[in-house]
């Protein structure tokens, strides 16, 4: 069985969640915060939303408020048209945010003094990573790995890693090509859907694209 050249090291992350001064009542206060507001808070609100999400019409929480508190499904689904997949950075995200909410605001400005039904508050959230028992040499460990792994676990390897690395993959992926020689497995990893899949199903997604590569 194939070794890897480098272990991959099992994390599990925790998030202080700390909500801001910062709040917004309008579609025209929202733009204002998307500018000010912490990096910590765009992160909360985009990539750590996904954790919390699935079940819900869209997966960050300013496309969410757009929809449920000012009713604009519009800017709604242009927000949640922003896929985090092609952002390796805080600013990126945040250009992307900013110039979706100011082009909407520009073209319907009724919309932008209108009182929303409920108010958003910026929150933040810090991260606390933490290194597991769990380590990995081959494929077969990976896959056990994931499959044991929490929740925590597997979204900090596969969607928050994209900041991390600044690259436009994950941990899993990175560390089986790198470290494993498998661009192949690599790229099919990378292909699955986050959007699409919970992560409870994002695991067994995991686990039923790496397992036939096991024994190579």
């Amino acid at each position: 069985m194939k070794q890897a050249s480098t272990p991959f090291q099992f994390v599990t992350a925790s998030y202080l969640i700390r909500i801001g001064r910062e709040r917004a009542v309008t579609l025209a206060e929202l733009a204002r915060g998307l500018h000010s507001c912490s990096d910590a808070s765009i992160f909360h609100h985009t990539f750590q939303s996904l954790e919390r999400q699935h079940y819900i019409s869209f997966s960050n929480d300013f496309a969410q408020w757009a929809l449920t508190g000012c009713n604009e499904a519009p800017l709604a689904e242009r927000l949640a048209a922003i896929d985090i997949r092609d952002c390796t950075t805080i600013e990126g995200l945040r250009d992307s945010l900013t110039s979706s909410v100011d082009g909407y605001v520009k073209l319907n400005p009724s919309s932008s003094s209108r009182l929303s039904f409920e108010p958003f508050y910026f929150c933040e959230a810090f991260e606390f990573a933490v290194p597991r028992d769990e380590r990995a040499t081959t494929l077969a460990e990976l896959e056990e790995g994931i499959r044991t792994s929490n929740l925590q676990t597997l979204h900090y390897h596969f969607i928050n890693s994209r900041l991390r690395l600044h690259l436009q993959t994950n941990d899993f992926s990175h560390w089986i090509e790198t470290a494993m020689e498998l661009p192949e497995l690599a790229r099919r990893v990378d292909r699955i859907d986050i959007y699409m899949n919970t992560l409870d199903d994002l695991r067994e997604e995991l686990v039923r694209t790496i397992h036939p590569w096991v024994n190579q």
